[in-house]
């Protein structure tokens, strides 16, 4: 998973303040007065009975301007991450050790990382949405509907995962029944829509891993992601200046999309020739180019939600990284886009 963290100046601060502070000037009171007595104007006040006049006072100095005085240039302000660098690599890794582990263990224990990633982006997501727009979105049904997604991907492929995301979304309808009608509508089409984007997105996962060279497809779909996200944000800190989406993101800049673009191009091509089975590097470089679109756009996706809901993060999960949702919102888009290509390009397995 992507150990990048998403909101670095310089490319992919979701959350980027763009309002200016409006200062003060002048005197906040007519009749302030300096310790001599004078007031801003020169003249002598004596509103108070310790206050005695000084000889000096009598009328305002008027030395001669002195001449400024060379001052020193002020020194360049480093770039910064924006986030806990250090703790976000460390969660990183950790994810990718357990992922690693799952992965080349057992299939059906990654199967249950996805599942509980799904639920607990499904949680964040619902406890947002209620937050800060009071939408009441069901949350065990999705929960349940979710993991039983990602398994029926797994087992029966993309059949058993479309059956499961039908069977869920009614499921959502029912559940929303027991409340009252008011906002019905808004409710359960926040569900339908939860449904779709966390644990059916996640389903072309478990159904990568169901190839008989399942683990190295997975592999090669988070490096790509994770090498795409590293080389916008390298890039992007580094040479970044014209903005990509300033509405939407404005740390995001079209050299930190080339980065990400060359970046997963270049992984793209070492991957399908040495991991793959039957995969060349040309077709390498047509699916590193196909995710560094798809996980840009993921990524401005969620940064759209989060600037409706007004949050910078999902959750706190996740110390440096923020919340699980804002982990998978460059894998969720691009899990479809790779499973495709490699069905394409080398078949289901």
């Amino acid at each position: 998973m992507p150990i990048v963290p998403d909101d670095v100046p310089a490319y992919g601060g979701d959350q980027d303040d763009d309002r200016g502070a409006s200062r003060l000037s002048g005197p906040l009171f007519r009749d302030e007065t300096f310790q001599d007595g004078t007031s801003r104007d020169g003249t002598y006040r004596n509103d108070t009975p310790s206050a005695q006049p000084l000889p000096h006072a009598a009328a305002p100095q008027n030395p001669e301007p002195m001449p400024d005085a060379p001052q020193p240039a002020p020194a360049p302000q480093k770039k910064s991450a924006g986030r806990d660098l250090g703790a976000a690599i460390g969660v990183g890794v950790g994810l990718g050790v357990v992922i690693v582990a799952s992965l080349f263990v057992v299939k059906a224990v990654f199967v249950g990382v996805v599942a509980v990633a799904v639920v607990v982006g499904l949680w964040e997501l619902t406890s947002r949405l209620q937050e800060r727009k009071g939408i009441k979105a069901p949350l065990v049904p999705l929960a349940l509907g979710g993991a039983a997604m990602v398994v029926a991907g797994y087992a029966r492929g993309a059949e058993g995962a479309w059956v499961a995301l039908a069977l869920t979304g009614l499921a959502v309808l029912v559940w929303r029944m027991t409340e009252p009608p008011e906002g019905y509508l808004r409710d359960v089409t926040a569900g339908l829509f939860a449904a779709f984007y966390v644990p059916f997105l996640a389903t072309f996962v478990s159904m990568m891993l169901a190839a008989d060279d399942g683990p190295r497809r997975v592999i090669t779909f988070l490096l790509l992601t994770v090498v795409s996200d590293t080389g916008a944000y390298a890039v992007g800190w580094r040479f970044g200046t014209h903005k990509l989406a300033p509405r939407i993101s404005p740390g995001k800049t079209r050299e930190g999309l080339v980065g990400a673009v060359l970046f997963a191009m270049a992984a793209g091509a070492l991957c399908m020739q040495f991991l793959i089975d039957d995969g060349t590097w040309w077709q390498g470089l047509l699916l590193g180019l196909a995710v560094a679109a798809s996980a840009t756009l993921g990524d401005l996706g969620e940064s759209m939600i989060k600037r409706d809901l007004g949050i910078k993060d999902m959750g706190t999960l996740l110390p440096g990284h923020g919340g699980i949702m804002d982990r998978l919102d460059s894998l969720l888009p691009t899990a479809p886009v790779v499973w495709l290509l490699m069905v394409l390009f080398v078949g289901s397995g």
